[in-house]
């Protein structure tokens, strides 16, 4: 696309482009934009009640809540991936549902449920975190830098 607008057009190009551009529906991102805001704010608050469920009936502190509450979100998260639930939520949020780490456990379901004819191994492990796979190393990679740069100012400030 990039290249596109580098290049010259020729007239019967920008004609074609300007009658797309007339027919194309509009986006409408505001609505689009509060949909993701309520559907992410929605998960998100399902997250902090469950976190609170821990801390308060299960005797967990703040930061031994986290993990539970990361689990059971994976996991329903999963499940409703499973039974065909959460891609109706995320046609309907868009990036509200994918954000959070409910998104994370949608698309690896997704791709095992898609891949489970070829087989176990080579269909849904082998396939599983094609999608995942770029989220995985990112944010390792972004651990990494932080961890790093952590490490370096407690080793300069001890000198």
């Amino acid at each position: 696309m990039s290249n596109m607008k580098k290049k010259k057009l020729t007239p019967t190009e920008l004609r074609y482009d300007k009658l797309v551009k007339k027919i194309e529906p509009k986006r409408p991102i505001l609505k689009n934009c509060v949909k993701a805001f309520l559907v992410g704010g929605a998960i998100c608050t399902i997250g902090q009640c469950l976190q609170l469920f821990f801390i308060t009936y299960l005797n967990f502190n703040e930061k031994t809540a986290v993990s539970p509450t990361s689990i059971v979100l994976i996991f329903v998260s999963a499940l409703l991936t499973g039974l065909g639930v959460y891609d109706h939520l995320g046609q309907w949020a868009g990036a509200g549902s994918a954000v959070p780490v409910t998104g994370f456990a949608n698309s690896i379901a997704s791709a095992a449920i898609e891949h489970r004819s070829e087989g176990y191994v080579l269909g849904v492990a082998g396939n599983m975190f094609r999608l995942a796979g770029a989220i995985i190393v990112y944010g390792v990679f972004s651990a990494f830098v932080v961890a790093t740069i952590k490490i370096t100012i407690i080793w300069l400030g001890r000198m």
